[in-house]
């Protein structure tokens, strides 16, 4: 045998014992790496757990209102049809504004009957409005009771004649 083929034998026995390892170490850490995506600690269990659905909102629909506006002319035909829902912070507040809804609807029907055509007619005057919804809701229906917290107003129909 020449020096040559020896050289090749010799290259080739080291060559398939490096490659069978290297294999093995790729399949290992391959293994290694699943098992861990499959098995994760218990603290990223728990923190993916605690997290909670946001609570389902509380609305209360009132039915619509239909007012005469204030304007410089004394139109008579100068006309409000508004509906709202009011979004609540909890199920409380719903159920006080139900049981007292006559003095609800009285305070409502006062404030949009202060309304001028002019200042609804503009985005501005609408974001007033809920503002001032807000405000004449806020005090307790009933001395002893607490104040109400409406989050928001929502228009469900908005008509100005």
């Amino acid at each position: 045998m020449s020096d040559n083929a020896k050289a090749k034998g010799r290259k080739r026995s080291i060559l398939v014992p490096v490659l069978l390892f290297v294999t093995l170490a790729a399949c290992s850490v391959a293994g290694y790496a699943v098992w861990r995506m499959m098995n994760k600690p218990e603290g990223e269990k728990s923190a993916a757990a605690k997290v909670e659905p946001p609570a389902a909102p509380v609305f209360f629909a009132l039915d619509t209102f239909t007012v005469n506006l204030v304007n410089p002319d004394n139109d008579p035909d100068r006309v409000l049809y508004v509906g709202f829902t009011l979004r609540l912070p909890d199920e409380d507040t719903r159920r006080r504004l139900n049981d007292y809804l006559p003095e609800v609807r009285s305070r409502l029907l006062l404030l949009l009957s202060r309304q001028s055509a002019g200042a609804l007619a503009t985005e501005q005057g609408k974001q007033a409005l809920v503002e001032q919804i807000k405000q004449v809701l806020a005090p307790p229906l009933v001395t002893g009771q607490p104040p109400q917290a409406v989050n928001d107003v929502l228009f469900t129909a908005f008509i100005l004649r």
